[in-house]
């Protein structure tokens, strides 16, 4: 369990998170939506560990951090590391050994090369593969299915679904509602750093369809498209 209680965030003046409660089961995959700017991604970067906040985040665990796979939107590579070295680097701090990289290269990456060459959906399944290769219980992925090629959404979507079955931790942001709905237990809508709807899996088409109303309203029909 990892409870999330009365989180605040704020830049100089900006209160980007307000009041942030939150309580993650084992076992369970978590959907986060929101208009960009909503704090999502401020909110992973401090359970994470990457940002100071106000409030507390508890966890069965005596370091977190320690069981966090945290897959970020933009995923940082240095400019000479390989692939494989990258790997290499993220296996290192979990102290996992692994005798060959290819056998686990799902998504046939070239590894051999410089990881800061590829392409945003490559880099976005490289660092994918590097926190899963870490065996973490608890993960954070932000916007996984971003510019990832149709053949691996499908793959990432089936890891979920593994994941949640070895009885891990998942918080999942996209902008992709489907991809969601497909993988999620339960989703929580984030709106100017409140979250303001939590829906459970049986009315995830209800949301879908709020969230269609008040994005679309009447903005189609104003183009006047001929």
């Amino acid at each position: 369990m990892i409870t999330i209680e009365h989180l605040s965030k704020s830049f100089g003046a900006k209160k980007v998170l307000n009041d942030i409660n939150l309580s993650l089961e084992k076992g369970k995959v978590y959907g986060i939506v929101g208009e960009n700017g909503a704090g999502k991604t401020t909110l992973f970067n401090c359970i994470a560990g990457l940002e100071k906040y106000k409030g507390t985040i508890k966890s069965d665990y005596t370091k977190l951090k320690d069981q966090l796979g945290f897959l970020q939107t933009d995923p940082f590579f240095f400019s000479k590391i390989t692939g494989q070295e990258y790997l290499q680097l993220l296996c290192n701090a979990r102290q996992i050994k692994v005798k060959d990289f290819n056998e686990k290269n799902i998504f046939d990456l070239p590894l051999n090369q410089y990881a800061s060459t590829y392409s945003t959906g490559m880099k976005k399944k490289l660092a994918l593969l590097g926190v899963l290769m870490q065996e973490n219980d608890f993960f954070i992925l932000d916007e996984p299915f971003n510019g990832v090629d149709i053949q691996s959404n499908i793959i990432i979507t089936e890891i979920i679904h593994q994941l949640k079955s070895l009885n891990k931790t998942l918080i999942i942001s996209s902008h992709i509602f489907s991809t969601l709905s497909d993988t999620c237990d339960e989703i929580y809508m984030l709106k100017k750093g409140i979250f303001v709807k939590k829906v459970h899996q049986s009315d995830f088409g209800k949301l879908e369809q709020e969230m269609k109303d008040f994005t679309i309203g009447n903005s189609i029909e104003q183009l006047n498209l001929k």
